[in-house]
């Protein structure tokens, strides 16, 4: 994008208003899950964000770039709703553009926008919903360890690594997850009412797309770049203003006083989401 002008810098787009100004809010990491070198995304940061990006008078819309493998639903409905809730507070459009990945919780993110652009390369999709873990039922008795667990509940030590899988307790798992499922397909079908063009058991099936595989299903609305995109829809004139979190520093920013061990697992979680795609 051509570089800003001494007028376009500093001028209050309220005395410019010939001048369309785009907040933009990047979405970048897996959803509620991370670790002290690779924060998530998650509602507690990224709202704050967003309404500053929503609240300022006079823009002529809002960009997220997102790049997200997902992770939470209910982090990433929560932001997802939080997005639809301010722009028709504001009367701001939103506009998504996927970057490496925008899939599972990332998909469900992008499609709070009201157009979704992604790159020929993009990963996109994945409408479904996943639950993994580890067994480590003959690990302890290998080790000499014994493991004491005392529950008040039939149902507190559901699912237990440490013991061996129930056909009842997979069950129940299944149930949880079609539930979330369904929402985030309901989410899906809402947002891209009318667009949506393949065979919803196999967009629906958890299975993903590169950008313009996905462009044919109707999950997105274009292929094309941020700054590209918004000069062909407002002008070359458009100014994009990256709005940020707040900054600062202490033991939490810089991984002091974690707990290394749990934090190991997290990676592990965080670094299958990422490779699933590729990444």
């Amino acid at each position: 994008m051509a570089q800003q002008s001494f007028f376009e810098r500093f001028v209050p787009p309220r005395f410019r208003k010939s001048v369309p100004v785009i907040h933009h809010v990047r979405l970048h990491g897996a959803i509620g899950i991370g670790t002290p070198l690779r924060p998530a995304i998650t509602a507690k940061d990224s709202v704050p964000v967003l309404e500053r990006a929503f609240s300022r008078k006079g823009i002529a819309g809002v960009a997220l770039s997102i790049n997200s493998p997902g992770g939470s639903a209910v982090q990433s409905a929560l932001i997802h709703t939080r997005i639809r809730a301010l722009a028709e507070k504001h009367k701001v459009p939103v506009f998504a553009f996927c970057e490496d990945v925008a899939a599972s919780g990332g998909y469900w993110l992008a499609c709070a926008a009201d157009e979704i652009y992604a790159d020929d390369s993009s990963i996109v999709g994945s409408i479904g919903v996943i639950a993994a873990g580890f067994g480590f039922v003959d690990a302890l008795e290998k080790l000499g360890i014994e493991r004491r667990v005392h529950t008040s509940g039939d149902n507190k030590s559901i699912l237990d690594p440490f013991q061996p899988e129930k056909k009842e307790d997979v069950k129940r798992l299944l149930s949880l997850q079609a539930d979330v499922h369904e929402a985030f397909k309901s989410a899906v079908r809402s947002r891209r009412e009318g667009k949506l063009k393949g065979d919803e058991k196999e967009m629906f099936s958890g299975a993903f797309w590169a950008g313009r595989q996905a462009l044919d299903l109707g999950l997105i609305d274009g292929i094309g770049h941020l700054h590209d995109v918004l000069q062909r829809k407002f002008g070359d004139k458009v100014v994009v203003r990256t709005i940020s979190p707040s900054s600062g520093w202490g033991l939490k920013r810089l991984g002091l006083g974690t707990d290394f061990a749990g934090s190991l697992v997290e990676a592990m979680e965080l670094r299958a989401l990422w490779s699933r795609y590729g990444l």
